[in-house]
C-alpha cells in the first residue's frame, strides 16, 4: 500500500459524551439546570439516538426518515436530519436544538485517538499521501486544525462537498485521483464495515478499528503502518 484514507468519527477523532456535549453547549447560554435536571435531559437525548457527532438512533421519526438516509450529502439536510431528532426531545429552550449542533462542529468537542498524532507523522516522514474520506455534513478541517493534524493530511474528501456518500466508491476514487494514487495500492482505514467497505468496489484494501472511547483504544491504529511501504 503506498497511500492511505482515514475515516473521521470513530476512526481518527471520538466526540465528547452526551452529558459533556450538553454540559458544554448550556454553558455558553444562560440556562442553567439542576445536577438531576442535567442528568435526565442527557438520558433523554441518548435515547431519542440524539448524540454528539451523529448516532444511529433505533427509531427516526416518519417525517424524517428519507432525509435520514441521505443526510450526509449537504450541510442543510444533515443539520435538518440531527436537529429534527434532538428535537423530540424536550429542552429547556427549544433554541438549544441548534446550539447542540453547533457545539459538535466544535473543535473541542473532539479529541484525537491517542495514536493518531505519532501515526499520521510517520506516514508524512515515509512520504506516504494520507486523506480524509468522511460521511458528514459539516467542515470538519478546523477540528484538524485546532488539535494539530491538519498539516499530516494531503486531500479532504467530505460527502456533504461532492453531493455523495460512503460506501458509494465514487467518494474513494475523488480521494485516490487527488491523491494521485492507485485505489489497488491505496488502503482505507475506518470504523464502519459498510460505509468504509465501499472502498474495496475500487480495489482498496481495507482495515477496521473499534470505535470505542478515546481512553479505551490508545494504539488502535498503529497496525496501520505494517500495511502500508
Amino acid at each position: 500500500m503506498t497511500a492511505v484514507l482515514f475515516d473521521f468519527s470513530g476512526t481518527l477523532f471520538r466526540v465528547e459524551s452526551t452529558d459533556s456535549w450538553l454540559r458544554g453547549t448550556l454553558a455558553r447560554t444562560a440556562i442553567r439546570l439542576a445536577e438531576a435536571e442535567m442528568a435526565a435531559a442527557a438520558r433523554a437525548l441518548e435515547a431519542a439516538g440524539a448524540l454528539p457527532g451523529g448516532g444511529d438512533p433505533a427509531r427516526v421519526p416518519e417525517e424524517l426518515a428519507e432525509a435520514w438516509q441521505i443526510r450526509d450529502q449537504s450541510a442543510e439536510l444533515h443539520r435538518a436530519a440531527y436537529t429534527g431528532v434532538s428535537r423530540q426531545v424536550t429542552l429547556p429552550d427549544p433554541a438549544l436544538h441548534d446550539a447542540l449542533y453547533e457545539r459538535h462542529m466544535d473543535p473541542v468537542a473532539w479529541a484525537p485517538y491517542p495514536d493518531a498524532v505519532e501515526v499520521l507523522r510517520t506516514l508524512r516522514e515515509r512520504g506516504i499521501p494520507v486523506g480524509v474520506v468522511s460521511n458528514i455534513g459539516w467542515d470538519l478541517r478546523p477540528v484538524f486544525r485546532a488539535h494539530g493534524l491538519d498539516p499530516y493530511i494531503d486531500v479532504y474528501v467530505l460527502s456533504y462537498e461532492h453531493g455523495i456518500q460512503k460506501p458509494d466508491p465514487r467518494l474513494f476514487a475523488t480521494a485516490c485521483e487527488a491523491l494521485g494514487a492507485d485505489p489497488r495500492r491505496t488502503l482505507m482505514v475506518g470504523d464502519d464495515r459498510r460505509a468504509d467497505g465501499g472502498a474495496t468496489a475500487l480495489g482498496c484494501g481495507v482495515h477496521f478499528v473499534d470505535h470505542l472511547p478515546v481512553t479505551d483504544r490508545p494504539d488502535g491504529l498503529r497496525p496501520v503502518l505494517d500495511l502500508v511501504s
